[in-house]
């Protein structure tokens, strides 16, 4: 459920209303433990105070979360494993859209399995359209929230799975988990007026269990999303409809639009194998991937 300096709170399978405090055995070595990870696990398991259990193994991951701290860094950091759905919350105002770190999270998804969906919050304050036509040719689930809504949607997207909640510091990442689990108290920031961003209220990744079932995952608000991990074949099967296309395609084709590009996915397109907008979708993920140099 959470990680905090090298101490794990767990809940077991049998007594998931009890936490376990633990820490990592020997035998697992440098092999990272985070939120999401299904574990073995000895020692005390009485939870109390000064209790203190060993996790021993770790069990294989059917997902994960990956990001790398920039661009040009190989070394990719698991956020959360086994999830199966990624919300990107996005602001439809204070703070600004930043519509390419959406983009990039989108990316991330795909690549580790999650099923994406985006969430535009304080709808309020300005309309969220750009924002929903934007992702209408990915055909993924977009909800959009003003502050007096019911959760009746967002009950309905995260009921029985478990979902992990990425954005921006300020786009109300905090406000929705504790109005999903009020006993979280999870801190709430505000966005600041000189730079439009916001200030970053949670700290770490943490689990809330939720009623009746399933589970939420807070992060931290995020300013960057690297990608240097992520690789092209895997992102593709994200593109089943295209796939065929790009069976066509010469040795090394990244896909993106440009000139000297050969990209056998335009003739496809053309000759109506697949929407017009997937591709253009496609194209614009991939240009948010290869840029290393822009600003989220």
């Amino acid at each position: 459920m959470a990680v905090d300096r090298g101490r794990f709170t767990a809940v077991l399978d049998d007594d998931p209303a009890r936490l376990v405090y633990a820490v990592k055995a020997r035998e697992i070595g440098r092999k990272g433990i985070v939120v999401g990870d299904r574990v073995d696990i000895v020692g005390d398991l009485s939870g109390g105070a000064d209790a203190l259990a060993r996790i021993v193994r770790r069990q294989p991951r059917s997902t994960v979360l990956r990001r790398s701290a920039d661009d040009t860094d190989d070394v990719e950091r698991v956020v959360v494993a086994n999830a199966e759905q990624l919300a990107i919350v996005v602001a439809a105002a204070d703070p600004e859209p930043r519509p390419r770190l959406v983009d990039r999270a989108l990316i991330a998804a795909f690549d580790g399995g999650l099923r994406p969906a985006v969430i535009v919050t304080k709808t309020d304050l300005a309309s969220p359209r750009d924002l929903v036509e934007r992702y209408a040719a990915l055909d993924i689930e977009v909800l959009t929230r003003s502050k007096d809504d019911p959760l009746d949607s967002v009950h309905a997207l995260l009921d029985g799975r478990t979902t992990v909640l990425l954005g921006h510091s300020g786009v109300g990442k905090s406000t929705l988990v504790n109005e999903l689990v009020p006993e979280a108290f999870r801190a709430i920031g505000v966005v600041n007026a000189v730079t439009g961003r916001g200030r970053h209220t949670s700290t770490s990744a943490v689990a809330f269990p939720l009623s009746p079932r399933g589970w939420v995952v807070d992060t931290p608000g995020i300013r960057s999303f690297g990608l240097a991990h992520v690789d092209l074949d895997r992102f593709m099967r994200a593109f089943p409809d295209l796939a065929e296309g790009a069976t066509e395609c010469p040795r090394g084709c990244t896909h993106e639009a440009g000139e000297g590009q050969e990209c056998a996915l335009d003739a496809f397109v053309a000759r109506g194998g697949a929407d017009p907008a997937r591709l253009v979708s496609l194209r614009r993920l991939l240009a948010s991937r290869s840029d290393a140099t822009a600003t989220y």
